[in-house]
């Protein structure tokens, strides 16, 4: 039995029974549906259509869902969850900053009750992209689960950045929250973006959330002209930016060598940059070196630390990534990754934003530019 179905064009009569055969054969399952953008109006539809089904049901819009190695702009990927997670929540975050970590508290409190430490199991988040300190949030898990979990997850949402309802349960479609999900057994998953850190670094002398005002003490921009022309021969200036920045994002060095990747999405009047993702006042920076078109290195990276590898993979692939590498190049990896592992049943979406950590049972950490592969 398929345990994933892409509905490429919404069929509400192939979709019903496509879930009336995996309620015969699997009576406790739910459904996680990947959504396209381009079909988030579906999203009551599909809810109600299975709301009839007494089927439970999660789920996300993302830009684009992806299988077998092609990008798809509408429709839904339907994931049977056999049997369905013990634990699943959606939160809506509102009012002041402390309300909204008070929430994450209070959500990291019933996730705890609910790990007993005798199986592995990993907390799966799905955030609206447009929620601001993920980064932090993320530590406020920790802070309450530590490694009881592991952690894995990807921001869902439009690629233009625009607030749009973007996670859904049976009843639920909301925007500016958090879908948390806990799957046990479960062992984790890894990530790889392969992107290079040179040896010129700076200092974000001031920042704000995910907004870098200062570099050097000197307007963000200023600096991260200089440094592209610089270290590439490359003239980025306010009519271009858009066109060179995700091709040279920024990377945040950690004590521990880990590289984080901050893509700027967005120039602000006054010279500060607007990335995905936060970064910490003072964090040392640089500009760092993306990977080549041609290049495969992050298929071959991931197929060698996935744990397992004949189940179905569930993959996040940065939509930044896409941007730099091109659509054909950013097939061309899943493809490989499909290759390496030996298995047909690869599928995902392009995310704005990924949660995980380069070493399994690690700190979760928020990234950019990566693809995130788990067992599903």
């Amino acid at each position: 039995m398929i345990l994933i179905k892409l509905i490429s064009a919404p069929d509400y009569v192939v979709i019903a029974d496509q879930i009336r055969h995996w309620q015969h054969d699997y009576p406790q399952s739910g459904v996680l549906a990947l959504v396209a953008e381009g079909s988030r109006a579906e999203v009551p539809t599909l809810q109600s259509h299975l709301n009839a089904l007494d089927v439970p049901l999660i789920g996300a819009v993302f830009p684009e869902i992806h299988y077998w190695g092609r990008f798809y702009r509408q429709g839904f990927l339907l994931i049977c969850l056999n049997p369905m997670c013990d634990f699943h929540d959606i939160v809506e975050f509102s009012g002041a900053a402390e309300e909204m970590e008070q929430t994450i508290r209070t959500l990291a409190g019933e996730i705890g009750d609910r790990v007993d430490g005798e199986e592995p199991t990993t907390l799966f988040l799905l955030f609206d992209a447009l929620v601001p300190k993920i980064g932090s949030y993320l530590e406020l898990f920790y802070l309450q689960l530590a490694q009881s979990v592991h952690y894995a997850g990807a921001n869902a949402g439009s690629e233009t950045f625009q607030p749009i309802p973007c996670l859904f349960d049976n009843r639920r479609f909301i925007q500016n929250g958090l879908l948390a999900i806990l799957l046990k057994p479960h062992q984790g998953a890894v990530l790889e973006h392969s992107y290079h850190a040179p040896d010129q670094l700076v200092a974000a002398t001031s920042t704000e959330g995910n907004r870098i005002v200062s570099i050097d003490w000197k307007p963000a921009f200023e600096v991260y002209r200089e440094k592209i022309e610089q270290l590439y021969g490359i003239e980025v200036n306010r009519d271009n930016f858009y066109d060179y920045a995700v091709h040279f994002p920024f990377g945040i060095l950690r004590a521990d060598d880990e590289v984080l990747v901050r893509i700027p999405v967005a120039l602000e009047e006054d010279g500060s940059l607007f990335c995905v993702g936060e970064v910490p006042e003072h964090a040392v920076l640089t500009l760092l070196e993306a990977p080549q078109r041609e290049s495969l290195k992050s298929s071959r990276l991931l197929a060698g630390r996935l744990p397992d590898t004949t189940s179905s993979m569930l993959i996040f692939y940065c939509a930044g990534r896409r941007l730099h590498l091109g659509e054909g190049a950013a097939a061309d990896e899943l493809c490989e990754l499909q290759r390496a592992i030996s298995n047909d049943q690869v599928f995902g979406a392009l995310s704005l934003g990924e949660i995980g950590s380069s070493q399994r049972g690690g700190y979760p950490l928020f990234h950019n530019a990566t693809l995130v592969c788990m067992n599903i």
